[in-house]
């Protein structure tokens, strides 16, 4: 069994010990069929994948690498309305569309048509990708410690169905010529959300070393509030139950669209991966 495979999940397993262990039980704006629901909570971890070799898609239990891809592809092209989503069988922002499958400008928006206050409309992913460009030509460029995506617009939090868990993201290309990435999120949900998080990052990570041309360095995931709401506790310990098996790896097409608006999901292909089944909980919304 590979070493990386099983050090890679170990650290989140390990996450889901401490909350467990050390976490204090809090009430939360979230319900579950309509009633209020609590959590298991602790603040501020940081836990740390290498993304080298293997890929983070935790086996454990299943985890939608379809949906993973679908949703990230989605945020790329900027877009807010579920249609697309559903067309592709995806369904987790169900919960916050409205009838029309609006929900205001979350990601996608804010990742590529951040509105400033003076008019202008910011591609993020675009100057993160021109940086890159940039620090590959001069590494004293200036770009190189601003190599930020933000999602917490606060002129336009009123207006998203659901402010940004998963808010801001730096990068960082080092002189060996590996891109990393370490992502803040103020709120994390370790059962259901993270896995989900953490494989989307590191794709988007894989995505923007490939297309530039570096290697992929490492996936750093900075905590705010990590929880674990009680109705997924009975899950929990059953994943924990569970030994980690080898972690998959991600094939990427050589011709991606260089601006990342346009990749395909069959230009992103997964290898290797042989979870243990699923383990089924209700999302607290």
């Amino acid at each position: 069994m590979s070493s990386m495979g099983v050090q890679g999940e170990a650290v989140y397993l390990d996450l889901l010990r401490d909350v467990l262990h050390h976490g204090r039980r809090q009430p939360t704006r979230a319900k579950v069929g309509g009633e209020f629901i609590d959590a298991l909570s602790v603040f501020g971890r940081q836990v740390r994948y290498d993304l080298s070799d293997r890929f983070p898609l935790f086996t454990t239990k299943r985890v939608s690498f379809h949906s993973v891809v679908h949703e990230l592809l989605w945020f790329l092209r900027g877009e807010t309305n579920v249609r697309s989503l559903q067309a592709a069988g995806v369904t987790i922002w169900d919960e916050w569309a409205d009838e029309a499958g609006e929900l205001g400008p979350i990601y996608g928006r804010q990742w590529r048509a951040w509105n400033g206050p003076d008019g202008r409309v910011f591609d993020q992913i675009q100057a993160i990708l021109d940086g890159l460009t940039q620090l590959r030509q001069d590494p004293r460029a200036s770009v190189g410690r601003r190599l930020i995506l933000n999602a917490w617009n606060v002129a336009d939090l009123e207006k998203m169905a659901l402010p940004p868990c998963h808010c801001l993201a730096q990068f960082h290309l080092d002189d060996a010529g590996r891109l990393s990435c370490q992502l803040y999120q103020r709120s994390a949900d370790l059962f259901l959300g993270v896995p989900f998080n953490v494989a989307s990052y590191a794709l988007l990570t894989r995505l923007i070393a490939h297309v530039q041309g570096l290697e992929p360095g490492e996936f750093i995931h900075t905590l705010g509030d990590a929880h674990i709401y009680v109705n997924h506790l009975d899950q929990v310990r059953r994943q924990l139950e569970r030994d980690p098996r080898p972690l998959p790896r991600v094939t990427l097409a050589e011709d991606l669209d260089p601006t990342l608006k346009k990749v395909r999901r069959e230009q992103i292909v997964l290898e290797g991966y042989h979870p243990h089944p699923a383990l089924p909980g209700e999302v607290a919304v």
